[in-house]
């Protein structure tokens, strides 16, 4: 309080009362304040929050989205944010976002956002860039670049020579004399030939796998081929396992000191497929004539009468499949071959094994009929799949090495199924 003269009193603690029917208290603005809640909306105390003093009653609050209000600000469309805890909160705020928003012009009904089609422009352009050269530290030869559909298309029409059947007959029967002079000759210039028949069937085939693109070690699988053959000739069937982890051991030596990069998988598993198919099998004919095996050299007979019977069958199946052939034994791998031939070369394999084979010791009349039969299954099976491996590659011979017949492979390839097949079943038949 100030007196009159204006200088400040000292409080002297009293509480000033003020009558309510003398004194009012003015609170400026309120009258402002007034006429602004005349115009504010009326709030529904159900919407009230309900005061921090109240005891609590569990219920959690949501917000949902809410419709935008009509206005001229531009940001008024978008919807506000929505707290989703239950299902049906999800569901019936769905139609929020339209995700077809996301997609191009074309729609359809079963795209996908992972896939695409290019347009044939595209296309073409992408595969001049790739046939276009590369630096060669990153130029990579690869003989798969994608799947097709058909794996064998632009390979199944295999082009080749018309044969002479003449010149077949002729060819093949001199060979057979060539051949049986050998085993007349005795085992040592037997192992000779088989070694010089199995190093150019692979070779013949390594050629073969390089025409489609493929990288196999030729001379590595070569080298394992001639290799298995001495091995198991000296060594017996042992040699086989040692002699294969050999080759894989070097074929990854090989490949990692290439000076150029090339696909592994194809360079590695050809070499590998033609040692298993060429030198594995091949290598029973050495394990018959081995000295290891069989007593009295009687290995020689086992495998002089492999020889012979698939010899038959596959006379049989050719002349008696030209003859009488009408429907096709598979028309996939080898149209040419049909049924008929088939059950000719079997008739055939049969009478030689009851005529011939006895007149070889230790050959008796019951062990070659059960050769015969053994050898009539697994002899065109061979036959097939050498078919099969050429189909693929998209030749018609693996070689040109015998007139009218064609490489050597195309010869063996039956007796390559009917080696091991002959070296076990004198095992089980106990036939030496």
């Amino acid at each position: 309080m100030r007196s009159d003269d204006g200088t400040l009193d000292e409080p002297t603690g009293e509480v000033p009362v003020v009558s309510a029917t003398d004194s009012r208290v003015t609170i400026t603005g309120a009258e402002i304040a007034a006429e602004i809640a005349e115009d504010a909306p009326i709030i529904d105390p159900a919407t009230l929050l309900p005061h921090w003093t109240d005891a609590p009653t569990g219920q959690v609050p949501i917000v949902v989205a809410r419709e935008a209000a009509e206005s001229d600000d531009p940001w008024a469309a978008i919807p506000a944010p929505a707290w989703r805890e239950g299902e049906a909160d999800w569901v019936a705020h769905e139609d929020q976002f339209d995700a077809s928003i996301l997609a191009g012009d074309a729609k359809e009904e079963d795209a996908r956002p992972w896939e695409f089609t290019l347009a044939e422009e595209e296309i073409a352009a992408e595969e001049i860039l790739d046939e276009t050269p590369r630096p060669e530290p990153l130029r990579t030869q690869r003989t798969r670049h994608r799947i097709p559909a058909n794996p064998l298309a632009g390979r199944a029409v295999r082009q080749g020579s018309q044969r002479s059947v003449s010149l077949a007959t002729f060819t093949g029967i001199l060979l057979a004399i060539v051949v049986f002079a050998v085993f007349v000759a005795g085992t040592l210039p037997v192992a000779v030939m088989v070694l010089l028949v199995l190093g150019l069937a692979a070779a013949e085939a390594y050629a073969g796998f390089r025409t489609v693109g493929a990288h196999p070690a030729t001379i590595l699988g070569i080298v394992a081929v001639l290799t298995l053959g001495v091995a198991t000739y000296n060594k017996g069937a042992t040699a086989i396992g040692a002699v294969s982890v050999l080759l894989l051991i070097f074929g990854f030596i090989w490949y990692l000191s290439a000076a150029k990069k090339i696909d592994v998988l194809d360079g590695l598993g050809a070499t590998i497929f033609v040692y298993v198919w060429v030198g594995v099998l091949g290598s029973y004919a050495l394990l018959l004539i081995s000295p290891h095996s069989f007593a009295h050299k009687h290995g020689l007979a086992y495998l002089v009468g492999a020889t012979i019977l698939t010899i038959a069958n596959d006379s049989g199946a050719l002349f008696i499949g030209r003859a009488f052939g009408r429907r096709p034994l598979n028309q996939t791998l080898s149209p040419n071959k049909t049924i008929e031939g088939a059950v000719g070369g079997t008739l055939v394999t049969l009478v030689a094994g009851l005529v011939i084979l006895p007149l070889i010791s230790p050959w008796t009349r019951a062990h070659g009929l059960e050769a015969a039969v053994a050898i009539a299954i697994v002899s065109p099976l061979g036959d097939l799949f050498e078919s099969m491996v050429k189909r693929t590659l998209g030749v018609k011979d693996l070689g040109q090495i015998l007139p009218g017949h064609g490489g050597l492979l195309d010869r063996v390839d039956g007796l390559l199924f009917a080696l091991p097949t002959m070296y076990y079943l004198a095992h089980v038949l106990k036939l030496g």
